[in-house]
């Protein structure tokens, strides 16, 4: 079965709450994309936007999800704004920082979402990955047929979500990511990946080409 063919529930797995609220006719696969250590270099609670480096050949996986008409959405843990690290301005900057940077190589990201808590110092929240808070909150702003998309992370935490959903998931290690990691997302089924751009080609069913 294609993932345009997905446009009903996975057999056996009830609706979220989100999903029971879209319609399944405007229903649209989208890639769920972490955005440290995945999408951009980990440099632990960055704080200024002009430190911000892409991924090797993030653009370009990027790109192709832009080309096959894939809305592109970063999820996004950022629990230095609950440390006091840094504040919901300098993640606003660091936002327009990614998309200026993507929007040079000819990429675009659809919407960003993050969230901003630590149980240890905000309590308990349902938008901390691996909570599908922010999932369902995308799910319900962008009508997505969220078991015929893709989450893309260096963190079994970013895929885990997709077991909600019935979705595929893509483990692409970083320097951050702990062998328990790797053994925990092949142990549920997700597929291991050399590189953010081969997620991607894996992901539309394309060649991998990488950027000059």
């Amino acid at each position: 079965m294609t993932a345009e063919e997905r446009i009903h529930p996975v057999p056996g797995l009830p609706e979220t709450p989100a999903q029971k609220r879209t319609s399944r006719a405007l229903r649209r696969r989208v890639v769920f994309l972490d955005r440290d250590g995945t999408l951009i270099v980990d440099k632990n609670y960055l704080k200024d936007p002009a430190q911000i480096t892409l991924v090797p050949h993030a653009a370009n996986a990027v790109r192709a999800f832009n080309y096959a008409l894939v809305p592109v959405i970063i999820v996004s843990n950022q629990s230095g704004i609950a440390r006091g690290l840094l504040t919901e301005q300098d993640y606003s900057a660091q936002r327009a920082r990614i998309d200026d940077l993507l929007e040079e190589r000819s990429a675009f990201v659809d919407d960003h979402y993050h969230c901003p808590h630590h149980p240890d110092i905000t309590g308990p929240c349902e938008c901390r990955k691996p909570g599908i808070g922010m999932f369902e909150r995308a799910i319900l702003e962008h009508q997505i047929d969220a078991a015929a998309s893709f989450f893309i992370g260096d963190k079994l935490r970013d895929l885990l979500p997709a077991k909600a959903y019935g979705a595929r998931g893509f483990l692409v290690p970083s320097p951050e990511t702990s062998p328990e990691d790797v053994q925990g997302a092949l142990a549920e089924g997700f597929e291991l990946v050399a590189s953010l751009a081969d997620a991607a080609a894996k992901a539309l069913g394309i060649p991998h080409a990488t950027e000059s």
